[in-house]
């Protein structure tokens, strides 16, 4: 069975696209805009004279019994970096690639793409950064499922996704610099850092923060586990192979795009953040999350104003106290929390402190610790 599926675009993705839908005239695009368009038109004329084939990079998604969001970048990679996964099917073969070759992947803007989900069909396209954020309907039962995606002649791909319960109640979003991740970077350097030199075994994770994930995992086996962040798609992999290697949870990673807009240089990553759990509030309106970020500028800010907005929505807020040399570097520490009337607020500078405050609090309960810790290989782990 086959069906047309679109990707759902904000008003703003409409407007920045350069897509003949779009309204706005090539005279009112921001400079940055056009560059980018430049600079995507020359990356792809390379790609090809180098013979870079079409490539799917899946990412973990999820969805409930009745749809699934699809997450995937298209681009033209070396076939040399891609091979079998092992199953009979293709994937990309980033494990050994720097960050900046993720990056410097020609995306196909606008790529059609089809996605096969529990036997049915879907055609979707991808942005304008070849970025795939699609929601198809889907009968799936809960747990880790593989959707198979394909653009054009390349190779297919899988992606695997997690399928919340409709009875679930509880689930844990949390942040990633700075929160399971020591970045001790300054912020205007920290992107361009971990994208262009450092991969995964460079990074340094936070003090037992992957054993506090698995605590509240095992205390709630069935809740779904979301890393919300201000990167960028293209170190998506370098951050999954990151958590695994940590053994932090399996779970979706809400990532951005770096490009500009039609007004701005760069995308708001403070918007990102609060327009994500706004649609995470309004897919999952019976869930109460633990939001877990850093008091370095943001977080503190962001989590306050969606509790306030949605106190049904939030079970405890979690926050990490960066040390005085983290926050010089963060660019300072984000102001007192406002009021959120009936949502508990804990601090504590590592996983450790925070584990013992959310046993008091009930949302994780005290037992013996299993010998394994689950990673993001558990369900497949695609990026």
């Amino acid at each position: 069975m086959r069906s047309r599926s679109q990707a759902p675009r904000t008003p703003s993705d409409s407007l920045e696209t350069g897509h003949p839908a779009s309204s706005v005239k090539e005279g009112s695009r921001h400079l940055a805009a056009r560059l980018d368009d430049a600079w995507l038109r020359f990356q792809t004329r390379l790609a090809i004279r180098r013979g870079h084939v079409v490539t799917v990079v899946p990412h973990t998604g999820y969805g409930t019994t009745s749809w699934v969001r699809v997450l995937a970048r298209v681009v033209r990679s070396d076939p040399r970096d891609i091979g079998n996964s092992g199953n009979g099917s293709k994937r990309p073969l980033t494990e050994g690639m720097r960050g900046w070759r993720n990056f410097t992947s020609a995306p196909v803007a606008h790529a059609a793409v089809r996605i096969t989900v529990g036997g049915e069909v879907h055609d979707v396209e991808a942005d304008r950064g070849g970025v795939v954020d699609a929601r198809i309907p889907a009968n799936l039962a809960a747990g880790w499922h593989k959707v198979s995606l394909q653009s054009g002649e390349s190779d297919v791909v899988e992606a695997p996704v997690q399928i919340v319960p409709d009875d679930a109640d509880f689930g844990l979003i949390s942040d990633i610099d700075d929160t399971v991740m020591v970045t001790a970077l300054p912020r205007p350097f920290l992107a361009a850092w971990n994208t262009f030199v450092l991969n995964e075994h460079a990074r340094t994770p936070t003090p037992g923060m992957a054993v506090l994930y698995e605590r509240i995992v095992r205390s709630a086996p069935e809740a779904p586990v979301l890393y919300l962040s201000t990167g960028a798609w293209n170190v998506a992999p370098t951050l999954s192979r990151f958590l695994s290697r940590n053994l932090y949870p399996a779970g979706p990673k809400l990532l951005t795009d770096w490009g500009p807009t039609t007004d701005r240089w760069f995308r708001s990553g403070r918007e990102h953040k609060e327009g994500s759990l706004e649609r995470l509030a309004e897919e999952f309106p019976h869930i109460k999350w633990l939001l877990v970020g850093d008091d370095g500028q943001h977080d503190v800010a962001i989590y306050t104003e969606f509790a306030q907005r949605h106190p049904e929505n939030v079970c405890a807020i979690a926050i990490r106290q960066l040390s005085v040399g983290e926050a010089v570097l963060a660019g300072g520490r984000s102001s007192d929390a406002g009021p959120t009337p009936g949502v508990p607020w804990i601090y504590a500078p590592d996983g450790a402190g925070m584990s013992d405050q959310l046993e008091e609090l009930g949302i994780i309960t005290s037992g013996p610790r299993p010998t394994e810790l689950p990673g993001e290989d558990v369900p497949g782990g695609a990026d």
